[in-house]
């Protein structure tokens, strides 16, 4: 383990501390270290905006080694947008120069009477002027930056996190988003523009794990699953979604999209200029996109699908030029392309239903201007964008008359792009995750990726009924699964296109890289580990007050039936449906709770059980369940 950086911007204060050695046995790092912090630091008095909040970077123990998609960090914090557990992760080449330069976390709290930086370099943290880019855009921030520190990474907020709109995000690399929860927010809340890390030292690999990470590497760089994110990216997704019915659409009044094939992978590949990978990354599925001319001109790494989606179907826009440049646009504001798309969707079905306007933006759906209209009007909290800013649980209470039901999110943040009436698993997913609404919480893919070879590994017992994917049976133990590998790669720093998206590897697979760097650790125990963050994280939102009644979807998926139809295409390339193929299709969500936390060994009201935090280690945090629940009363 390398450093901790406590960081008191209040009185410029920092305080370098070896990370403890213990944290790594039973929470690895990075997101399993974040989350113990954040519990020990960030009670329930305070408010997400305050500067007795906590903004927590942390790398992971496999982050900028030579072992695969090992680029990733985490930035956790209590989330303005929920009020409740929030972190944000993003890759690139920000994480790895962090954790060269020394640093298993940066710990910040309190408020800069001036706009700052924070310049983390070879062991050493500085408090730095950021005044002159206090108002710039991240690109110019970060542009700005590497001309100052030669060789360094940055990450910065934009407007939107200066303006302290709730979904704000932090970029860097110019195109890499630690995008949810609003993150940015609370990082523009601490006067705190850019944090900048550079190494100057070159430090030499062990030759033993060297050599294990190596054969990894070569292994995902060969995988047969990794070949149509390789050529195509995540916009290879839209095609397949498009036809099973989980391409989220005009707000998810539908869930397929007739303009699908003007925005899909093969019309976005002629403004494709190259393929991008990050740190140690043998997949390479990321593309650099280019508009050469017109209104919308401009070049951007992107759009991967969730981008894609926020901003085209669930808008009802299919012009991809008009995406492209949105997603820029979003960067460089700073702003989560998910939350706004989400947004600005659930502002087009106000107005549509007749309880919203704007006097300047049309907002009918597919017009692109209203969408980029509003991205810059939220950014900057002018007009509309105010009460946009506050996502879309809040916006949906200013607005009122029955906008609630057109406010789709779970926790207060807003749903990605996955169709939960559909994706039963990616439903569940949502509904508990301990984030809010959240694809890459539990990323359950196995079903719908149709991943046999997996589900017959992980479960056998229960193989071919697991496949279904529109089953709600056996959804809650492929969620408490994928819950567990997920805070396993997050905690070690690795992407999950190495991981639970594709399987390329298993968590016995990462522990044989831990095994080479000392630790006496196999893949169930890393399941363990894993296990013991996922309910670390319930426990900090149980503390809030958070229970079952959180853990659920909007209305929209519970009451309102959903058609699925035939997909073809006519002569001249668009997309005709058909007769539906499945119809009146709901999630029944209390089934799959009571089955979720059941594997989990929960109460029925969502809660751990003493005995369940005690046999995970965590016996420090019975203290803090609900009087009555200490002793185990397993009641709702």
């Amino acid at each position: 383990m390398a450093l901790t950086a406590f960081i008191d911007l209040t009185e410029k204060k920092v305080t370098l501390q070896k990370t403890p050695e213990e944290i790594a046995e039973k929470f690895l790092s990075c997101r399993g270290y974040a989350a113990r912090l954040l519990y020990d630091l960030v009670p329930p008095s305070v408010e997400p905006l305050s500067p007795d909040n906590y903004l927590i970077y942390s790398t992971g123990l496999f982050t900028g080694t030579q072992w695969p998609t090992s680029a990733r960090y985490m930035v956790t914090t209590k989330s303005p947008l929920t009020g409740a557990y929030g972190y944000a992760n993003a890759s690139g080449f920000f994480g790895p120069e962090l954790k060269k330069a020394g640093f298993d976390a940066l710990v910040i709290t309190g408020k800069a009477r001036e706009p700052v930086l924070i310049k983390a370099e070879d062991g050493q943290v500085e408090i730095l002027d950021g005044s002159q880019y206090w108002g710039a855009k991240t690109s110019v921030t970060e542009t700005g930056l590497k001309e100052k520190f030669p060789g360094c990474r940055v990450s910065s907020i934009g407007p939107a996190g200066e303006n302290l709109v709730r979904f704000a995000s932090i970029i860097n690399d110019y195109g890499r988003a630690a995008a949810r929860c609003g993150v940015g927010a609370v990082m523009g809340s601490k006067n705190l523009k850019a944090v900048v890390a550079r190494s100057t030292e070159k430090k030499k690999a062990d030759a033993k794990f060297k050599e294990v990470a190596i054969k990894y590497n070569k292994h995902v760089g060969q995988h047969p699953n990794i070949q149509g994110l390789r050529r195509w990216g995540t916009p290879m997704l839209m095609d397949s979604k498009n036809v099973v019915g989980d391409q989220p659409t005009r707000n998810h009044l539908q869930a397929q999209f007739a303009g699908n094939n003007r925005v899909n992978a093969k019309a976005l590949d002629k403004y494709v200029e190259r393929s991008m990978a990050c740190y140690a990354c043998p997949i390479r599925c990321s593309k650099y996109s280019k508009v050469k001319s017109g209104k919308y001109a401009t070049e951007i790494e992107g759009p991967e699908y969730e981008t894609l989606n926020a901003l085209g179907p669930m808008c009802g826009n299919s012009d991809p030029e008009s995406i492209i440049y949105g997603n820029r646009l979003c960067n460089d504001l700073g702003m989560d392309t998910i939350s706004t798309g989400v947004v600005i969707a659930f502002a087009m079905e106000c107005f549509e239903k007749g309880i919203l306007t704007d006097p300047d933006l049309s907002l009918q759906w597919g017009d692109s201007q209203s969408i980029l209209g509003l991205i810059e009007k939220i950014a900057s909290r002018q007009g509309l964008g105010k009460i946009l800013a506050e996502g879309v649980q809040r916006a949906a209470r200013v607005i009122g008359q029955g906008a609630e039901n057109y406010a789709l999110h779970v926790k207060g943040m807003e749903l990605p792009r996955q169709e939960p009436r559909v994706a039963k698993a990616f439903g569940l997913g949502h509904a508990v995750s301990n984030r809010g609404a959240d694809h890459l919480y539990a990323l359950p893919t196995i079903d719908l990726a149709g991943l046999a070879d997996v589900a017959r590994k992980l479960f056998p017992d229960i193989y071919p009924e697991i496949m279904e994917v529109t089953s709600e049976k056996h959804k809650g133990r492929m969620i408490k699964y994928t819950e567990a590998y997920n805070a396993i790669a997050d905690a070690l720093g690795v992407c999950k296109f190495s991981t639970t998206e594709i399987y390329c590897l298993y968590p016995e697979d990462l522990a044989q890289g831990l095994q080479k760097m000392g630790f006496d650790l196999d893949g169930e125990k890393l399941l363990e580990i894993g296990e013991r963050i996922v309910n670390l994280e319930r426990m900090y939102n149980v503390r809030q007050g958070l229970n079952r009644k959180d853990d659920q979807l909007p209305r929209r998926f519970l009451e309102e039936p959903l058609n699925v139809y035939a997909v073809d295409t006519d002569s001249e390339g668009n997309v005709v449906f058909g007769e539906p193929v499945k119809e009146g299709l709901l999630i029944r969500l209390p089934e799959m709770l009571d089955e979720y936390y059941e594997v989990r060994g929960w109460q029925v009201n969502g809660l751990p059980t003493p005995e369940k935090l005690r046999e995970l280690g965590l016996e420090d945090l019975v203290k803090d369940l609900p009087l009555g629940q200490e002793g185990g009363d397993n009641n709702f």
